[in-house]
């Protein structure tokens, strides 16, 4: 058993992840990562668990139950990336990324919420995107990942609100992360689509001048500890402008604008 608040970060071995790890760390929290790597800073505990396994993540949160006795945060952060047409992109690929990023980070929360209840007490933050909102050509699937966890975390934050559980979805903007070189080009269809190319390079240039992960950390800290936290917020004055744009532009305008930025 343990005082100290319990967190659960999974994907704290690199960026965003690792970021948040230390930062909740220097803090006074415990702090776990689940990952398949391991999380490099010293005491934060990590669980080696693949987030695609319901058994390997429920075995995974019954461990940190067993040691701690509570889990007070849940990150739900890890991810990856996929580029490509819509077209020449494999369903498979497109399950896939919707596996790590959608249903993993669902599993996670299946395996807390019963402690969580238990307690009447519980904070989840989940990583997602501002291309969540702004639908990114040659990243369809990746931004509707990002869409799907909008819309789970407005959903689940008014069934889970009588426990006193608060839900929050941090969506970045460009950050330097290793994300960028992870990230799965699928270049099928590049003699059809001229502007796939330029489109991904636009973006990934954008993502190496981007924002420090600690900026998201210090994001998902200050939720975790306000009263009312936001359920959808992202970081920065210029993707705070552009989602509040793309609200308020008519919606042909809005996806013209962002075609003509991903040189469509």
């Amino acid at each position: 058993m343990t005082d100290r608040r319990v967190t659960v970060i999974t994907g704290a071995s690199s960026g965003i992840g690792l970021a948040a790890a230390k930062l909740f760390l220097d803090n006074g929290d415990k702090v776990y990562c689940l990952s398949r790597r391991s999380c490099p800073i010293e005491n934060v505990i990590s669980i080696a668990c693949d987030i695609t396994d319901d058994s390997a993540v429920q075995s995974s949160i019954k461990e940190i139950i067993s040691q701690s006795g509570r889990i007070d945060v849940l990150i739900c952060n890890a991810g990856f990336g996929i580029s490509g047409s819509v077209e020449f992109t494999d369903v498979d690929s497109a399950v896939k990324q919707f596996d790590v990023n959608f249903f993993g980070a669902v599993r996670c929360i299946h395996a807390v919420l019963p402690y969580m209840r238990t307690q009447t007490a519980g904070r989840i933050i989940v990583t997602s995107s501002v291309a969540g909102v702004i639908a990114i050509p040659f990243q369809a699937y990746y931004s509707a990942t990002k869409a799907a966890l909008n819309s789970l975390v407005l959903s689940l934050a008014n069934e889970v609100k009588p426990f006193g559980i608060k839900l929050s979805a941090v969506m970045p903007g460009d950050i330097q992360t290793e994300f960028t070189a992870a990230r799965d080009k699928i270049t099928n269809g590049e003699d059809c689509y001229s502007a796939m190319r330029r489109s991904v390079e636009t973006m990934e240039r954008d993502e190496r001048t981007g924002m420090m992960p600690i900026a998201i950390a210090k994001k998902m800290y200050s939720l975790s500890v306000k009263k009312h936290p936001k359920p959808l917020s992202t970081v920065g004055i210029k993707y705070k402008a552009c989602c509040l744009l793309i609200r308020l532009l008519p919606i042909r305008l809005a996806n013209l604008i962002v075609g003509r930025i991903y040189a469509c």
